[in-house]
């Protein structure tokens, strides 16, 4: 497989926190959770593409991104209203590097990669998407909210926090001097952002069901001594989950697309809450085309 490189572009540090103390096997009864319940009208706008069910190929969603992002600066240039927009989906395995990101951190030959590897513009080391990550891309007019990139990662942190929380009890923290979240010893999520005219794009990858193999085959983030986790990982022992409130099923019969469906419900009602935003789904279909599978 090969390695793409492109743009040159800042990396952004993290912070503060640690967490996740179970003594006894974690029971959680998944709760259904609305995100279309009417919202104060002083919320801002934002577009939202849910294809969280797609693997959509990496390539793919980043040019989209870009795409939205130089719409977004010519709405500014025109001074018209610039909306924000969020992309949530799934990549077909790849991995992706910072701009600034270090080959040491691969563990195989860049030329003999068992996926693709793209260099790309947004901050942060190398790290891995794949099936049962979900990867939330908030393209971001930070004028309209705060023009501060340490308050926006922590935000993004916030969101994940929250919905592990509110989703299935989970205490989720930050570790100071990182960016991401983390549930003990172990990153359930990684954060990598790129800002250009204060318009924020790339965003965060949760583990929820992954595979976790792939990261073996790397440095995750640049940091060692420390794991990668899923959410299915924490929760699969001693847990029932039920669809729209109904009599809890045994875990067995909890597929991995429920809890995605799950979590992805309350990735996006956090992050609406975080960045006090109403979301309207787009479902034209015009702008997915060609986009996942």
């Amino acid at each position: 497989m090969s390695l793409h490189a492109i743009l040159p572009s800042a990396s952004f540090p993290g912070t503060p926190l640690v967490g996740f103390r179970p003594t006894v096997a974690l029971r959680t009864v998944l709760r259904p959770v609305s995100i279309s319940a009417a919202m104060p009208s002083s919320r801002r706008s934002c577009e939202l593409f849910d294809l969280h069910g797609r693997l959509v190929p990496y390539k793919d969603a980043w040019d989209w991104q870009r795409r939205i992002v130089e719409d977004k600066k010519a709405l500014i240039e025109r001074k018209c209203d610039c909306p924000d927009t969020l992309i949530v989906l799934q990549h077909q395995p790849v991995y992706t590097m910072g701009t600034g990101s270090s080959e040491e951190f691969l563990n195989f030959d860049p030329k003999q990669a068992p996926f693709d590897v793209y260099r790309t513009e947004r901050g942060g080391e190398v790290t891995y998407h794949g099936p049962g990550q979900l990867v939330m891309y908030p393209i971001i007019n930070l004028r309209n909210h705060k023009m501060d990139l340490h308050w926006y990662l922590r935000s993004l942190e916030e969101v994940v926090i929250r919905a592990l929380s509110s989703a299935f009890s989970l205490e989720a923290s930050r570790v100071e001097g990182l960016t991401g979240v983390w549930i003990d010893n172990r990153k359930l999520a990684a954060i990598g952002i790129r800002v250009s005219q204060w318009i924020a794009y790339h965003g965060l990858a949760l583990n929820v069901t992954a595979d976790l193999t792939p990261f073996r085959w790397i440095v995750p983030c640049g940091i060692r001594n420390r794991e990668v986790g899923s959410i299915k990982s924490l929760i699969r022992e001693g847990w029932t989950c039920s669809e729209l409130g109904s009599t809890p099923i045994s875990h067995a019969d909890c597929s991995d697309s429920m809890l995605i469906d799950y979590t992805c419900n309350f990735l996006i009602k956090e992050f609406t809450e975080v960045f006090q935003l109403e979301v309207h789904p787009n479902q034209s279909g015009k702008a997915f085309e060609g986009v996942g599978r």
